[in-house]
């Protein structure tokens, strides 16, 4: 018997599971989330000895594959003296379960986790039909929890949260598994006898993101471009070929997917839908919404408005850190073997790179950065502004700014630096210029407040006194987002 290692962060994530296991009140939970995000070790961690019945999925199975590996399951489970034998169709395979699950529900509640649910229904199957009356005729009436979970995220919504048939309105709670933030990240390398400064982590989740399963690669004893070159770049690397795997392993049709994700990766600064159609040449109708859509519940993209215009500019921002680093970097790089990263960590393309992916990295830990201005009761909104000429003859780009209800926005620079920042005279004159044509594009009328949020500390200076409101370095993004 396997030892299960132990379950780091998910907090809330937990205590959702904890509750519907001890409500009085049947459960349906569906668990959603990427690939590797860690979907089944939270649900077996939590549900440890208590799920009556479990089965995953197979990928790609035919409905005939689905009922006999369904048989199995339950007779692995069951072990009667005579084995059920595969039936026909779904609804007679749920009416088998029904008789395993009324012996095992002794006044305990009980657990049935139904994995990668969407590969279960596959194509032209009675399935969601089936686990429909299933759930309406029997388990809505008895002690049971029943835990669905699949890495098809729109699928899962499209099929199971919006369903407009007999799973209507059923789902009692819902979790949506993210990665790790970086809090997260450290605690779990830190269980796994991992001991790396943040910097060093700092570098390997601009690299792979929070997804555990990548960070499971991560080898103590080593650096983190060590850890890089090894997981992305040898042959055997874990990270090198998973690209080519992890989209059409989540949607349909994956190529059009993939092609927005490339469009995305050549810019910094997002693309509205209407660049990115003529960027990929993908049709303007509802098929292309539906990508985007699917790219964005499933966390690869991330949308956002400029400043000020909400109603129109709305951007895509490619957010998955492997994907772009793989893109940027392993895709054109697979056969240079050992050392490759520490020759490319050399290069201006890694420059680009590293400041782009720490900016994209702030962004999602928003509430760590409100938490260190001391804001975090404070409704804010989170935001871009791009202007591509103003009345001093230039244009300007802030790619974070804090819009404040207490009558304030806070400006930021983010400076990505291998040691502590010295601002310039140059640089402090350039923010001073940014700070001016924003007052004067915008016309807002709250306080201004300039935040410098680098990798290391500010070291002040007389340029940084006269310009620089507030700074924040890494590790205010490495705290609990509770």
């Amino acid at each position: 018997m396997s030892i299960q290692a132990p379950l780091v962060g998910r907090q809330a994530e937990q205590a959702i599971l904890q509750k519907a296991l001890l409500s009085n009140e049947p459960e349906l939970v569906a668990v959603i989330g990427r690939r590797r995000v860690g979907k089944t070790f939270l649900v077996r961690s939590v549900y440890a000895g208590k799920i009556s019945f479990e089965i995953t999925g197979v990928q790609n199975g035919t409905t005939r594959e689905q009922l006999q590996h369904f048989t199995d399951r339950l007779n692995y489970y069951a072990q009667p003296l005579l084995p059920f034998q595969a039936p026909k169709n779904w609804q007679a395979a749920f009416q088998m379960l029904i008789i395993f699950l009324e012996n095992r529900i002794n006044g305990k509640k009980t657990v049935v986790f139904l994995d990668e649910f969407p590969w279960l229904a596959g194509r032209n199957s009675d399935f969601l039909k089936a686990f429909g009356l299933f759930w309406n005729s029997w388990a809505s009436q008895n002690n049971v929890v029943i835990v669905i979970c699949g890495s098809a995220a729109s699928w899962m919504i499209a099929n199971v949260v919006r369903n407009k048939g007999g799973l209507h309105n059923r789902i009692t709670r819902r979790i949506n598994l993210q990665p790790f933030n970086l809090y997260e990240t450290e605690q779990f390398l830190q269980s796994r006898s991992i001991q790396l400064d943040r910097y060093h982590i700092l570098q390997i989740y601009m690299a792979m993101g929070g997804i555990p399963h990548y960070l499971k690669e991560v080898e103590a004893g080593k650096t983190a471009m060590q850890n890089i070159d090894q997981i992305c770049f040898s042959p055997q690397g874990f990270l090198r070929e998973e690209f080519t795997e992890l989209y059409p392993a989540l949607f349909e049709h994956a190529d059009n997917h993939i092609l927005v994700v490339r469009a995305l990766a050549t810019t910094w600064q997002g693309m509205t839908r209407k660049d990115i159609l003529a960027k990929t040449g993908l049709p303007d109708g509802g098929s292309s919404t539906r990508i985007l859509e699917e790219l964005a519940n499933s966390g690869f993209i991330t949308t956002f408005y400029a400043f000020g215009k909400k109603k129109k500019e709305l951007r895509y921002r490619l957010t998955d850190e492997y994907s772009l680093f793989y893109l940027q970097f392993i895709e054109d790089k697979r056969g240079e073997g050992a050392g490759t990263w520490e020759r490319l960590a050399q290069t201006q393309a890694w420059k680009s790179w590293s400041g782009y992916a720490y900016e994209s990295i702030c962004l999602k830990h928003i509430p760590a950065i409100k938490k260190a201005l001391g804001i975090s009761g404070v409704y804010t909104e989170a935001s871009a502004f791009y202007l591509k000429k103003s009345d001093f003859g230039r244009g300007i780009q802030v790619d974070l700014l804090i819009d404040r209800n207490d009558q304030a926005i806070n400006l930021f620079e983010i400076k990505f630096y291998q040691s502590p920042f010295v601002l310039t005279k140059e640089q402090a004159e350039e923010i001073r210029l940014k700070k001016a044509i924003f007052k004067s594009a915008t016309a807002s009328p709250k306080q201004l407040f300039v935040t410098l949020l680098t990798t290391f500390s500010l070291v002040p200076n007389e340029h940084s006194l006269s310009v620089v409101d507030s700074t924040l370095d890494m590790n205010c993004l490495f705290v609990s987002f509770d």
